[in-house]
């Protein structure tokens, strides 16, 4: 398959449009990550997303949305904290989970009677989105299980001849993808961090804001931690619950600890890994650089891939705020490799 590569005019965007009518697969720019994306109502369309990606079939897949009368198109039941959910993050990086309709097939929503629905805050996104005229079905744009791509470049390296169109756009603004959120009634729950954390939606609603145990990021937080949902009988309500994702090709081991002992381990590591003839990356953000962690650390790991590094070497973050979304994703990218000194 030969990849049209695109740029983000208007003209461009309307060519991009009319593959996502024809049930085509086009990667375009969000503010979180680069997604690829196709006609989320289109069995057939959707399918090819997890063909490309290598996906497994139950991980299931966001609806992106231009415009709020959309939702009313993918689902029947949107409450009151819903709406206020969106009226104060969308367009933005939030994904919000609903009843799905009977327009939404099994294959966009990993056979879930549920689907999650977000409004993308980049341009390129909204006009595309917009301009098909459905709701776009778009997982990060990706081989499943690598680190995400914040770069047209990322898309490229892992699409190219995959695919039948690529929106290059600029870096993504955010880096990691969004929070995903059920909203009840008395309660919302995450079911993946992201840059909408759980003190923004708290100071919104007046709603307790909880963590689902599935995605705890230690044992002894509220369950089990977010290695042990890899088992075949766990059924995921939101993209990055199951599965190794993220993956560098290298070992990846992340130190966890005080700012100085965290530096003075990583040194003697990688001095005592080098002393056995091994290519050592390290990644250290500090302890609190939340928003440079996440907008770096997939671009970070996919520099290392390029690199042929044996191991990473990386510094944990504090897991408040957008830091519990960076160590998410660090975590899973580790495999849950940790050092705490």
């Amino acid at each position: 398959m030969k990849t049209l590569h695109l740029k983000e005019t208007a003209e461009d965007i309307k060519k991009a449009a009319e593959i996502i009518k024809k049930g085509g697969l086009v990667a375009f720019p969000t503010e979180t990550v680069y997604g690829l994306g196709a006609n989320g109502l289109d069995a057939k369309a959707a399918a090819g997303i997890y063909k490309a990606k290598g996906r497994p079939s139950d991980n299931p897949m966001i609806l992106h949305i231009s415009e709020l009368s959309e939702l009313q198109e993918i689902t029947d039941h949107i409450s009151d904290n819903a709406i206020k959910m969106a009226e104060a993050f969308w367009p933005g990086p939030l994904t919000m989970i609903f009843q799905r309709n009977d327009k939404v097939p099994d294959v966009t929503t990993g056979g879930l009677d549920t689907v999650g629905v977000r409004m993308p805050s980049d341009p390129t996104a909204r006009a595309l989105i917009k301009e098909s005229g459905v709701p776009i079905a778009a997982p990060s744009a990706n081989l499943s299980g690598k680190p995400s791509p914040t770069k047209a470049s990322h898309v490229a390296h892992d699409m190219d001849g995959r695919i039948d169109a690529i929106i290059y756009g600029g870096d993504c603004a955010v880096g990691i993808e969004s929070t995903v959120v059920s909203v009840k009634d008395d309660e919302i729950v995450i079911l993946r961090p992201g840059k909408i954390t759980a003190a923004d939606m708290e100071a919104v609603t007046g709603l307790k804001v909880s963590v689902d145990p599935a995605i705890a990021l230690d044992k002894d937080e509220k369950g089990k931690g977010s290695s042990d949902n890899d088992d075949k009988d766990f059924k995921p309500m939101a993209p990055g619950m199951k599965y190794r994702h993220y993956a560098p090709d290298a070992e990846m081991l992340v130190i966890e600890g005080e700012a100085d002992k965290v530096k003075a381990e990583i040194e003697k590591r990688k001095k005592d890994l080098e002393s056995e003839g091994k290519k050592v990356g390290v990644i250290f953000f500090g302890t609190k650089d939340f928003d440079e962690a996440a907008h770096d650390l997939f671009a970070r790991l996919r520099e290392m891939d390029e690199q042929q590094v044996d191991v990473i070497l990386a510094g944990a973050v504090e897991k408040t705020g957008l830091g519990y979304a960076v160590m998410n994703r660090m975590l899973k990218s580790a495999g849950n490799n940790v050092i705490k000194v």
